[in-house]
């Protein structure tokens, strides 16, 4: 069985996770040798049962709402199912971007471990971020995720528990290097970049913020107060303001590359880029950079 890339999105990043599926197959050394899908949540009709509904996160009760920024994250526990519990997969979120060889990282020798994934920076070391996860899929076959996304809402399960790994066993658990996931970070050494700061995402530029902002359990705090008062007066997404410019140029370089590259290919369609600016999921003037942004081979990230 040949071993199988997902990356999981929602409606809202279908072009980060178009971009992203395109480039493991644009820098890998044998494109043949694995394979490449998209988990989404429209195909996940369960998911819609849970609209608005309580569920447990990071100690508190929050509604879940499937038009949220990250209502995909979950389905990042689908792959083992999805192989029927055989083979070796990797998963990764849509703002997850490959820019070297991804077999190198699939023929990974894992020394028995059910899944590698790297260690949250600034955290403590049991946190690991599943958003970039290596995965041996007979090792995980408690993974099933329509019933572990109910557990939730029974507040058996709290999301930032399940989202960090902190329920797997730890010793299950190898650490990938921080270039296989890099936060924000591009270098000639990155393998992997991840647009984690979700306000910079460089094809959101100039939109509405339509991501929901962190709470955790210390609800006394200013922040919490202030995010509270703010959605009861003006809505889950009042008063949030707009994504800004990436403060990396290359970074910005890089994506609008690779979806020109994607245009080029076919990938992607004008109308379809049309559709997406309309309802506010790509940035306004997407298509006059895609049109100036050269391809990665007319101009690489990292002159020699």
């Amino acid at each position: 069985m040949k071993p199988t890339i997902f990356v999981h999105t929602n409606e809202k990043q279908i072009v980060g996770a178009i971009v992203s599926k395109y480039s493991f197959e644009r820098f890998a050394a044998d494109p043949s040798a694995f394979e490449v899908k998209l988990i989404e949540t429209t195909k996940y009709d369960w998911m819609k049962d849970y609209e608005g509904r309580l569920y447990l996160r990071d100690g508190l009760q929050r509604k879940w709402l499937n038009e949220d920024l990250q209502s995909f994250t979950v389905l990042r526990f689908a792959p083992p199912e999805l192989m029927n519990y055989q083979g070796r997969s990797l998963v990764v979120d849509p703002d997850v971007f490959c820019i070297s060889n991804i077999n190198e990282l699939l023929e990974r020798d894992m020394k028995g471990k059910a899944l590698m994934a790297r260690h949250r920076h600034g955290t403590k070391e049991s946190v690991w971020a599943s958003s970039v996860m290596l995965l041996d899929n007979p090792k995980l076959t408690h993974w099933h995720v329509a019933r572990n996304f109910e557990e939730m809402f029974e507040f058996k399960r709290d999301y930032m528990k399940w989202i960090t790994l902190l329920l797997e066993p730890q010793d299950s658990i190898g650490e990938l290097e921080a270039v296989w996931n890099d936060f924000d970070t591009l270098t000639p050494a990155t393998r992997m970049i991840h647009n984690t700061k979700r306000q910079t995402q460089p094809w959101k530029s100039g939109l509405p913020v339509d991501f929901r902002a962190p709470e955790s359990k210390t609800a006394l705090t200013p922040k919490n107060i202030y995010h509270r008062v703010r959605r009861m007066l003006f809505g889950e997404y009042g008063m949030m303001g707009t994504y800004k410019p990436h403060p990396d140029p290359r970074q910005e370089r890089l994506f609008f590359g690779l979806l020109r590259e994607c245009f080029d290919k076919g990938l992607v369609t004008e109308a379809m880029i049309r559709h997406e600016m309309k309802h506010n999921h790509v940035r306004h003037d997407a298509l006059d950079l895609v049109r100036r942004t050269p391809t990665l081979d007319e101009r690489p990230l990292f002159a020699a």
